[in-house]
C-alpha cells in the first residue's frame, strides 16, 4: 500500500502518516496538489490519497483524470465542516475524514482499499488447477499470460502472482491497452521528455519507470496498435527504454503479465499480433473460466459484492436468500464477475427484505451459451474491418425478432441504437460492451467520438477493473 498525503493538517499530517507507517503502508508527503501532481508524473506513485480539504482538491482530481492517473482521493480536515466535507465529496473525494486522526478509521481505510484491490474468491474444483499454477509460477520472473473473458478477473489474478512474488514489496502497476488512445499509449508505456511533443509541458516517467522492481500489467494488450507492438517487444527484449523526445535509454528491472480477452492465437493468425510479442509475453499461460464455469463460486461472490456495497452505501449487511442464491446460478453471466458485482450492487439498494430477496436481483435475458474459445475465435465474424480508406466496420444486428420495428430506420440509426443500449447494460464499460457487440475497442470508441461530436447523449465510462 502506497499512500499520498496533501497538505499541513495543522501537525496532524505526522500522525496520520506515522498511524499508516505502522499499517504496514509506504508514506509520501505533498506540500501541495502542484507539489503531489509533479511526484506521480515522475514516478511517485500511490494507491490512497488523502488531502486536506482547504486543498483544491476539484482541479486537482481534474488533473489526476487529465493525466489518466487512476488513484482514489480521501478528503480530511481538522474542523468539523461539513459544507467542507460535502463540497469535497462533490469535488471527486471518495471519503471525507476528521482529524486528528483515529487509529482505527485510518486502519479500515487502508484495509478497505487493499482488500478491494486484492480479494481473491476461487474455491471452485475449476480454479484450484489455475490457483495451483500461479503460486508455482508466482515466486519466478517468468512473463505471464491471463487469458479470459471480459470480466473474469484477470487484474485480480495478476495481483494475486504479484503477491506471491518475490517483487512483493515492489510496485504493482496497471495499465489497460484499449483504454488509451494509441497516440497516448507509447507515452504511457515509456514516458516523454519536457517539450517531446505538443502538451509535453512537463517530463512523465512512463509506466515502465514507475513498475521499476515490481509488476507491470499490461492489460488487454491485444488491442495495442501493431507500431507499438513493435516497440514493446524491443523494450522486451533488450530490457530497456527511451522516453519519447529522449536518446539516452534506460535500463528497466519489471517482471511483465499481460492479459486478454480475445483468442490470441487467432489475432495471430489473422495479422492482428506480432507472433514474435506473444511468444515472449506467452511463457506462462494461464486461463481463466468463465464465471458460468465456475459456479461454486458465483454465490460466495455474489455475497462478498453484496456486503461490500452494503458498506459503501450505509446499508446493513443482508445475507443472500436461498432463492436469490438459486436464481444467481442459474444465470448464464455473460458478462462475468464484472456483471455480477453490477447486478449485486443494484440488488442491495433495492432490497426490501430482512434477507437479500430473489426479486431484487434483476437480470438480462439469459440467453449466452457459448464458450469463451468458440466466442473469441468467431468474435469478428459479423463486422468488416476498418480499411486505410477509412471504411468503418458494420455491425450485424442479431435480433429477427424486432425487424418490424426497424422498418424506415436507416442502419446507421439503428447501429448507435445497438451501440448506446449495449454501452447502457454494461454500465459504460466499453471493453465489455465492445466484446458484448464483437468489434473491437478502437472501433467502438471511434463511433463513440463520432456520435459525440454530434451531440448525442452518452453513458458515463465506467472503469475497466474486474
Amino acid at each position: 500500500m502506497r499512500l499520498m498525503i496533501i497538505g499541513h493538517l495543522e501537525g496532524f499530517i505526522s500522525q496520520a502518516g506515522k498511524i499508516a507507517l505502522q499499517k504496514g503502508a509506504k508514506v509520501i508527503h505533498c506540500e501541495d496538489t502542484e507539489q503531489a501532481i509533479g511526484a506521480l508524473l515522475n514516478g511517485k506513485g500511490a494507491d490512497l490519497v488523502m488531502i486536506d480539504v482547504k486543498q483544491k482538491i476539484g482541479a486537482f482530481v481534474k488533473n489526476l483524470e487529465k493525466e489518466r492517473i487512476h488513484i482514489p482521493v480521501i478528503a480530511c480536515g481538522v474542523d468539523n465542516d461539513a459544507r467542507a466535507a460535502v463540497k469535497a465529496i462533490e469535488q471527486g473525494a471518495k471519503e471525507y475524514v476528521p482529524l486528528p486522526p483515529d487509529a482505527d478509521l485510518i486502519a479500515a481505510i487502508l484495509t478497505a482499499v487493499t482488500e478491494e484491490q486484492n480479494t481473491m474468491i476461487a474455491d471452485d474444483p475449476a480454479m484450484i488447477p489455475i490457483l495451483k499454477l500461479a503460486d508455482k509460477i508466482a515466486p519466478s520472473d517468468a512473463t505471464i499470460f491471463i487469458t479470459g473473458e471480459s470480466g473474469t478477473g484477470k487484474e485480480v489474478m495478476s495481483q494475486y502472482i504479484h503477491r506471491k512474488s518475490k517483487r512483493k514489496d515492489g510496485a504493482f502497476i496497471a495499465i489497460n491497452c484499449a483504454a488509451i488512445p494509441e497516440n497516448l499509449l507509447e507515452s504511457e508505456l515509456f514516458g516523454h521528455e519536457k517539450g517531446a511533443f505538443t502538451g509535453a509541458t512537463a517530463r512523465r516517467i512512463g509506466k515502465f519507470e514507475e513498475a521499476h522492481a515490481g509488476t507491470l500489467l499490461l492489460d488487454e494488450v491485444s488491442e495495442m496498435h501493431p507500431l507499438l507492438q513493435a516497440k514493446l517487444l524491443r523494450a522486451l527484449q533488450e530490457k530497456e527504454i527511451t522516453r519519447i523526445g529522449a536518446n539516452n535509454p534506460i535500463k528497466i528491472n519489471v517482471r511483465i503479465i499481460a492479459t486478454s480477452n480475445r483468442n490470441i492465437e487467432e489475432s495471430v493468425r489473422k495479422g492482428e499480433f506480432r507472433e514474435d510479442l506473444y511468444f515472449r509475453l506467452n511463457v506462462v499461460n494461464i486461463p481463466i473460466p468463465a464465471l458460468r464455469e465456475r459456479p461454486a463460486d458465483i454465490a460466495t461472490l455474489g455475497q462478498f459484492f453484496a456486503d461490500k456495497y452494503a458498506e459503501a452505501n450505509g446499508i446493513e449487511k443482508k445475507k443472500l436468500s436461498d432463492k436469490a442464491i438459486a436464481k444467481l446460478t442459474s444465470y448464464g453471466w455473460r458478462g462475468n464477475i464484472r456483471e455480477l458485482e453490477n447486478t449485486m450492487h443494484r440488488a442491495i439498494l433495492m432490497s426490501i427484505e430482512n434477507e437479500l430477496e430473489d426479486s431484487a436481483i434483476h437480470l438480462q435475458d439469459n440467453n449466452f451459451t457459448s464458450s469463451y474459445s468458440s466466442q473469441t475465435a468467431n468474435q469478428h465474424s459479423n463486422q468488416e474491418n476498418v480499411s486505410n480508406d477509412g471504411t468503418q466496420e458494420v455491425i450485424a444486428l442479431q435480433n429477427p425478432g424486432g425487424v418490424e420495428n426497424l422498418v424506415g430506420r436507416s442502419i446507421a440509426d439503428v447501429e448507435k441504437d445497438m451501440i448506446i443500449n449495449t454501452l447502457e447494460h454494461c454500465l459504460g464499460n466499453r471493453t465489455h460492451a465492445a466484446n458484448i457487440l464483437g468489434i473491437s475497442i478502437r472501433t467502438l470508441r471511434n463511433k463513440l467520438n463520432q456520435y459525440k461530436d454530434n451531440n448525442s447523449a452518452l453513458p458515463a465510462v465506467a472503469g475497466d477493473k474486474l
